[in-house]
């Protein structure tokens, strides 16, 4: 079932779960050591539903998590052939209770997100340009 706020920000489903949507792509771009050309920078919304996870998964750029609403726990895998859970941070507004309002998922590194007890809505910022070719889901 779309929660609401998926419908009030027209978030699509995303292939690691959650519902996204892209706001911005930057004008600029890059051409990548290997020849590939990417923008500078994207820009999405992520919300992830109370009681749900996404999968396993990593991207080939660096990714800034930012809280809007909810909290979740990014937990880090490390970047080797598969996950394996090393580091967790707790992504939201309560800065002041030990939560980050801002975090790094470095280039290759494995990565999931779990929901806490209410929805929560997330911007992530992918330098250089986030592109599905870049995208990898951990097996099983």
């Amino acid at each position: 079932m779309r929660p609401a706020l998926a419908d009030t920000l027209d978030l699509q489903p995303h292939p690691e779960g959650g519902w996204f949507a892209q706001t911005w792509v930057s004008p600029e771009s890059v051409t990548l050591a290997d020849g590939r050309v990417r923008p500078t920078a994207t820009l999405i919304h992520f919300l992830l539903p109370a009681g749900d996870r996404s999968a396993w998964h990593r991207v080939a750029s660096d990714e800034i998590w930012l809280a809007h609403t909810g909290t979740v726990v990014l937990e880090l895998g490390g970047s080797g052939d598969q996950p394996e859970a090393e580091h967790r941070l707790t992504v939201g507004v309560a800065v002041a209770a030990g939560e980050v309002a801002q975090a790094l998922v470095p280039a290759g590194v494995w990565q999931r997100t779990v929901s806490s007890g209410s929805d929560a809505l997330v911007s992530c910022l992918v330098s250089p340009g986030f592109d599905f070719a870049d995208f990898e889901l951990a097996d099983g």
